[in-house]
């Protein structure tokens, strides 16, 4: 079970890194003014969502102990991302405002994970 966690693990962590680095590449088209949601935002954050339930199930399935707290404020967090991307996909131009919530929840959601123990 472990060794099936440890993948799920590695997709989650493959998900936030298409999220975030989909971010970081329309750094400069925000400052521009013409940054938009590419498809690796999109997919990276629906990869999170699947895997990060998935995690949890496994988790709670081997016996560990889950923080629910924890995982419920991470899940808003990443629904309120989905929602924004998924729904703001197709435009030509992001509000620098929007694009830029997009990226500082998501660097929340990387600091909730790694510092709320």
């Amino acid at each position: 079970m472990d060794v099936l966690i440890n993948v799920f693990v590695g997709l989650h962590i493959i998900g936030i890194a298409s999220l975030l680095g989909g971010f970081l590449t329309q750094m400069k088209a925000m400052g521009e003014g013409t940054a938009r949601f590419n498809k690796a935002m999109l997919h990276g954050a629906l990869t999170m969502l699947v895997t990060g339930v998935a995690l949890v199930g496994l988790n709670q399935a081997d016996g560990y102990t889950v923080n629910t707290v924890k995982i419920g404020i991470k899940l808003a967090v990443l629904i309120v991302i989905l929602g924004l991307v998924y729904v703001k996909r197709d435009d030509e131009k992001i509000d620098k405002g929007l694009f830029g919530a997009v990226g500082g929840l998501t660097v929340a959601n990387i600091f909730i994970a790694v510092l709320w123990t």
